[in-house]
């Protein structure tokens, strides 16, 4: 091929220098360039290099269902420090991924950032510019006042500080220069440039890559074929030639988690709007109703993983599938955004941008509203979805979350009032708890401040906390429960189950009971 820069997976993998930071672009199976990962695992695993490594995720690479990711590089002396926005989680019922055991053995060092920051990172390095400086992350656990993002007690490096800039404070993360940044799309020419034409997103490939390419480093990107030069439409390249050293085939990588290929993920085709399933009928749902009630006409919406991501599901089967227009962190505008593993795409998207400009709207607020899902809230109304220590694989960090609500005006945070052998009956429009959650979910302090109540108030932010049993609003005074279900006693099942004190509003009402049938509900939203 032209200029050479077609090469074997395995010849790619011996170009990686020991003590290298190698930055990798991936959503868990998005854009993961997976066959690249495990040549270079293959490679120190007969020969024990490279070693030292330091990578850098923003989003997470690897899924636990068939992309392994980062999980190829999760061997002692292959990494010396993970830096993410994200890393691979699943169900509790799965094997934890290695790189979490890694991290919870103190095997490796590990920084958990969030991912438009650490997006905005590259950038820096690319234009050889300081760093970051910005208020997102403050009063969280990224805040060095905290723990500055450190995941475990062998990192002790402070990579982000606090600093005083033209009268006003600000969290500064430094810019770190990548040695090799590895990328994926979908098609090359022999010069070298990179379509995505059936990629789901675009990520930070090109941010990537010109963070190495401008620190005199390797750049190598994983595609599915090559074709002749001068054969892309200029508009159509991601990544121009210029950037990229060498290009590895990996004819059958996967377009995502457990999908080899649609095309209405990658924007080439539309689906009509029948063929998407609703949600099945369970307590999840009716959260996920109440959690839609609170959209307006007309809004762009940010949504996240879990009960949320039910939400456009709801609106599809009350007939209002384009009321909102759904903006998620990998990049898609418009759309369907796609449910549990395959989360971070959408079928019939408007647009799809790169991730770092998606991070930049999210964190000057431009959004109307975010739905998200939470494991733990406490007393100031604070939110933790980053780390549990007990169980610490079944969460995936921080990734967008603190970008996304740093500024965002309104925010419905979802999920259950307790966990831990919750057994809930829905029962003609009432709610049943035939068995308590061992767990309690409300709790006098989260383990990890991954979203700031006190910054919240202080901002004037408008923060919801939608339940299976109540509804609670964060007001100046605290924590408010302002709805309850219909069957739930307020003192047995809501105050009862929360060893912190819930203030209750005097105009406390009940919850719509159509969210507790499963027949649609009639859902008409209210303008903006």
């Amino acid at each position: 091929m032209k200029n050479g820069k077609v090469i074997s997976l395995e010849k790619a993998a011996a170009l990686i220098p020991s003590n290298a930071v190698v930055s990798i672009s991936s959503s868990s199976g998005l854009g993961c360039p997976d066959a690249a990962l495990k040549a270079i695992g293959a490679r120190f695993q007969a020969t024990g290099a490279p070693a030292g490594l330091t990578t850098l995720h923003p989003i997470a690479a690897g899924d636990m269902y068939g992309i392994d990711g980062i999980d190829h590089l999760a061997e002692a002396g292959l990494l010396k420090r993970v830096i993410a926005g994200s890393l691979p989680s699943g169900p509790s019922s799965m094997p934890s991924p290695k790189i979490w055991q890694m991290i919870h053995d103190d095997r490796v060092e590990a920084y958990n950032i969030p991912s438009g920051i650490l997006f905005h990172m590259h950038r820096e390095a690319a234009a050889k510019r300081p760093g970051v400086l910005t208020k997102v992350g403050m009063d969280t656990f990224v805040d060095p006042r905290l723990l500055g993002g450190r995941m475990n007690a062998c990192t002790t490096e402070d990579i982000v500080s606090r600093v005083t800039f033209d009268g006003d404070e600000w969290l500064y993360f430094r810019a770190i220069p990548v040695d090799v940044a590895i990328i994926r799309g979908t098609t090359a020419d022999e010069e070298g440039n990179i379509s995505m034409e059936h990629e789901g997103a675009y990520l930070g490939a090109y941010d990537q890559a010109l963070a190495a390419h401008n620190n005199g480093g390797l750049v190598i990107a994983q595609v599915k074929r090559v074709v002749a030069a001068g054969s892309i439409p200029p508009q159509q390249i991601r990544v121009p030639g210029v950037l990229v050293d060498h290009i590895v085939l990996a004819p059958e990588q996967m377009q995502t988690t457990q999908t080899s290929y649609d095309p209405a993920i990658s924007g080439e085709i539309r689906k009509p709007d029948d063929v998407f399933d609703a949600a099945d009928w369970s307590p999840e749902k009716t959260i996920a109703r109440r959690a839609a009630m609170e959209l307006r006409q007309g809004e762009a919406v940010n949504l996240g993983f879990g009960i949320s991501a039910l939400v456009p599901r709801i609106l599809l089967e009350e007939g209002q599938p384009r009321a909102v227009t759904w903006v998620i962190e990998q990049g898609a505008v418009g759309g369907i955004p796609l449910l549990n593993f395959q989360f971070g795409c959408a079928a019939n998207a408007r647009a799809i941008v790169p991730s770092p400009d998606q991070f930049t709207y999210f964190q000057g607020g431009g959004f109307d509203r975010s739905m998200l899902s939470f494991l733990e809230v406490d007393a100031e109304g604070n939110v933790n979805v980053s780390r549990l220590a007990a169980r610490p694989h079944i969460t995936a960090g921080v990734g967008g979350f603190i970008d996304i609500t740093a500024f965002a005006k309104n925010i419905v945070f979802s999920g259950y009032f307790t966990t831990g052998g919750l057994r809930i009956a829905l029962d003609d429009g009432q709610v049943r708890i035939d068995r308590e959650g061992k767990v309690q979910k409300f709790v006098p302090q989260v383990e990890h401040v991954t979203f700031s109540g006190r910054r919240a108030r202080r901002l004037g932010q408008r923060i919801t906390y939608v339940t299976e049993r109540c509804v609670l609003r964060l007001e100046d005074h605290g924590l408010t429960v302002t709805e309850i279900a219909p069957g739930i006693d307020l003192d047995r099942d809501v105050l009862g189950q929360t060893a912190l004190p819930l203030c209750v509003s005097p105009d406390l009402r009940m919850m719509d009971e159509r969210l507790f049938r499963p027949e649609p509900m009639g859902l008409v939203l209210e303008s903006v």
